[in-house]
């Protein structure tokens, strides 16, 4: 098995037992007060609910994790070799007037942008291609590119060739 570098999930697990666990609250508020308890209600609630909410953990693992090992780095079910990497681009300046070429090029993973909640990295490939990977932490992500291919780490400061 390799090395894990950086990831992260897209969705928890535990969020499917949000809905159920209301429901349980709910019962027991109905216990309490003395009412009737509407117990076939709340088990229909909690299963459509967790049902929902599985179908959502399973798209954000699927589609908005991100996993870095020694050699490829994943944005949902993308790959890319690290050793395509030709350039990572320094951190934009959010209240510089300079527009990024890299900002409008295409994003990893099967979405048609970087998912909500991320923050996206240019990445130049060998090949001249522009990209961007993207992750929540995006300065864990890119400490963690750097370490692993070290030699990009002078360049990304500096303006590519």
């Amino acid at each position: 098995m390799t090395d894990t570098l950086f990831a992260e999930s897209g969705a928890r697990w535990r969020t499917i037992a949000y809905g159920p666990l209301f429901c349980l609250a709910v019962a027991f508020y109905e216990i309490v007060a003395g009412g009737g308890v509407h117990w076939v209600a709340l088990a229909i609630a909690a299963v459509i609910m967790a049902t929902v909410v599985w179908v959502q953990v399973l798209g954000g693992r699927r589609y908005v994790s991100v996993e870095l090992t020694p050699t490829t780095l994943r944005n949902g079910p993308e790959e890319l070799d690290l050793a395509d990497i030709d350039h990572v681009f320094p951190e934009r300046d959010k209240d510089s007037w300079d527009d990024e070429l890299w900002e409008v090029a295409r994003a990893m993973g099967e979405l048609s942008d970087v998912p909500r909640g991320r923050t996206g990295i240019g990445l130049r490939l060998r090949s001249g291609v522009l990209l961007r990977t993207w992750a929540k932490n995006d300065k864990g992500l890119r400490a963690a590119l750097l370490t692993a291919r070290p030699d990009l780490a002078d360049e990304s400061e500096s303006e590519p060739k």
